[in-house]
């Protein structure tokens, strides 16, 4: 009895130990130094974030790019539009079928992230219906009125002049949302504006003959 106690009671302690070894792991295994329990990750700001290039987020500054856009690409389309049966000059008619080319699609684009984030997309869509839209280079309706109603060299002189502080608003408001914006695609969007539009600011400062 007394040649067996010994190392029954080793391989008694050992087990004890081997025991205790692993419910210490169990209680500090998650814990990473800092603080954190591994219950939740974090972008090193406190803030949770399911997608870390931001393309799955999108916050205020998103949704206020889209709504403020939404309008102003509308009445770029509008003021384009008139540019078919008014302008005299080829120059003009080509810039302004560029620049419903291009926005025409924006628009459907922005319009479907605000739907799909379950907000309300900006009514109106004809000229003299931006009202409440003010800034950013947006046309007053009377200004608006103004280019409908002028034809040849006077509209060519018109639109590019006021085209010119229209894209310089929507360039401001894309540079806005590159800085404060998380929703990757429209901070994508934001800087293709960005290029384009003063490409195309450029362009009319020429044919004004200021550029």
């Amino acid at each position: 009895m007394t040649a067996h106690s010994s190392p029954v009671r080793r391989a008694a302690a050992l087990a004890a130990t081997v025991t205790a070894a692993v419910l210490l792991a169990a209680c500090g295994g998650g814990n990473d130094g800092g603080g954190n329990d591994g219950s939740s990750r974090h972008d090193g700001h406190g803030t949770t974030s399911a997608a870390p290039d931001g393309r799955g987020e999108r916050n205020a500054a998103d949704i206020s790019f889209a709504r403020g856009m939404i309008p102003h690409h509308r009445q770029a389309v509008d003021m384009a539009a008139l540019a078919a049966t008014r302008t005299g000059s080829a120059e003009v008619k080509k810039l302004a079928a560029e620049i419903k080319r291009a926005q025409g699609p924006e628009i459907r684009t922005l319009s479907g992230w605000l739907t799909a984030w379950g907000e309300k997309v900006p009514a109106g869509t004809g000229v003299g219906e931006h009202t409440g839209h003010s800034g950013s280079g947006m046309m007053t309706p009377g200004e608006m009125e103004k280019l409908e109603k002028s034809s040849g060299e006077a509209f060519d002189t018109a639109f590019l002049t006021m085209m010119v502080e229209h894209h310089e608003g929507a360039v401001e408001m894309a540079r806005t949302e590159r800085s404060d914006g998380v929703y990757g695609p429209a901070k994508d969007m934001a800087g293709d504006i960005v290029t384009s539009q003063s490409a195309e600011i450029a362009r009319m400062n020429k044919l004004l003959g200021t550029g």
